[in-house]
């Protein structure tokens, strides 16, 4: 209907959520004493919701107010092969870098397969150099160098297997988050506590070099016939009284100007009329004489 194509699509719906999201913190803050999880699901690209603006607005807000981590699920059946498996685990530290909130690894579908084979993969990286040896392309040459650079990501990674259908696992899963909740708590709260207060300090900075320019501006005025001002004087006030009483004063002084104002207007309008309708007029009577006159 509007012409933005699938990834436009997504875009601009997330940047109309991100809008009325003040109203999903007020739900959330309703119902925080009768539910203990709130999950909020972000399916889809992966690119759209991490890096653009409105994402970071979502999980920004969330972060400031509640103790926020991010799950990401991972489909254990198609990441078998080490290339996949790579580039997943490089969305999961693009994803960690930038929400910069405490991260877990959720290995789903290990009803079908274990996942047993890619937390060997992370812990022993000879094991997962061998499973590379069996590809031959250029990506399993950048899978095999990229492997090194994420062995300390690894190392501090929380990871999970799950299976969603039958429901093992969820146990680890809820122990995992507890520790991940007492991570924000210790870790992250205090980083975002100093950025509020470090942001509500520069709006109150602000403020005061903004009232400092006004007392500035305003303030020459008032010093200007304070010594003759009576009591109800305008140039006798400051700029907070100015500010105040603006559009009350001499009211009727005030209405007599607009009304002055709008009859100049109206004489000049007539003014630029009456030779105008005069010039048409002149313009109309030449043009039926040429029409009279014999050719």
């Amino acid at each position: 209907r509007y012409g933005l194509g699938p990834n436009g699509g997504i875009v601009t719906s997330l940047n109309l959520f991100a809008t009325r999201f003040d109203q999903v913190m007020k739900f959330i803050e309703k119902r925080q004493n009768a539910s203990k999880y709130v999950i909020i699901d972000t399916p889809g690209q992966i690119e759209v919701f991490t890096w653009s603006a409105s994402g970071t607005i979502i999980t920004e807000a969330l972060a400031s107010s509640f103790p926020s981590i991010v799950v990401y699920v991972m489909d254990t059946s198609r990441s078998t092969n080490p290339v996949t498996f790579m580039s997943n685990m490089l969305y999961a530290c693009s994803i960690l870098y930038k929400t910069k909130l405490p991260f877990i690894v959720v290995m789903n579908k290990t009803d079908i397969i274990d996942h047993s084979f890619a937390l060997e993969w992370m812990q022993d990286f000879e094991t997962f150099q061998d499973a590379l040896n069996q590809e031959t392309s250029y990506a399993s040459n950048l899978t095999r160098s990229m492997s090194l650079v994420l062995d300390e990501f690894y190392s501090s990674l929380k990871v999970v297997g799950v299976s969603a259908v039958l429901g093992t696992g969820l146990d680890e899963f809820f122990i995992q988050l507890s520790k991940a909740v007492d991570e924000y708590e210790r870790e992250y709260r205090p980083e975002y506590e100093r950025l509020r207060k470090s942001l509500e300090e520069a709006q109150e900075k602000q403020k005061r070099e903004q009232l400092e320019h006004l007392w500035k501006d305003m303030g020459s005025v008032c010093v200007q016939g304070s010594t003759l001002a009576g009591p109800d004087d305008v140039s006798a006030m400051g700029p907070s009284e100015l500010i105040l009483t603006r559009g009350t004063l001499n009211e009727e002084e005030e209405e007599r100007e607009s009304d002055t104002d709008d009859i100049d207007h109206e004489v000049t309008e007539e003014s630029h009329e009456e030779p105008a309708f005069r010039n048409f007029m002149r313009d109309m009577q030449m043009k039926c004489q040429r029409k009279k006159q014999p050719e």
